[in-house]
């Protein structure tokens, strides 16, 4: 019986991790195709590093900003955090920011080298 038990459990295990695979791959392919030069051009000027860094390190404000490069956000949850922020950020309607606009920004952000690993500092391996 107890046999059984793991069996079944390591199936669900298995299953929800491909479940959760195939959700992260098609957020990923339903993000539209943005212009890296022209999402860099706009998140200085919109002065998105003043609390997400330039590099998009992420940082603080008013509050802790997350780090936003390479984010595994999906372009659908990007979007709707510029819309409807939550905390201390300010909402961009489209009048401001249009979807292009807010595409080009997150391909910006994916072409950022995210954290690295402690694994990869040197110093914090002796």
């Amino acid at each position: 019986m107890k046999v059984l038990k793991t069996t079944a459990l390591t199936a669900l295990a298995a299953v929800a991790v491909g479940v959760a695979a195939l959700v992260a791959a098609r957020a990923q392919e339903a993000a539209p195709k943005g212009d890296v030069a022209s999402g860099k051009r706009l998140y200085l000027e919109d002065r998105c590093f003043t609390c997400h860094g330039r590099s998009g390190q992420g940082g603080a404000y008013n509050t802790p900003a997350p780090i936003l490069a390479h984010t595994a956000l999906p372009f659908e949850g990007f979007k709707g955090q510029i819309r409807d922020p939550i905390n201390d950020m300010p909402a961009f309607p489209p009048a401001i920011l249009s979807d292009k606009d807010i595409a080009d920004i997150y391909a910006f952000v994916q072409s950022l080298p995210g954290p690295s690993s402690p694994k990869d500092i040197p110093i914090l391996n002796n």
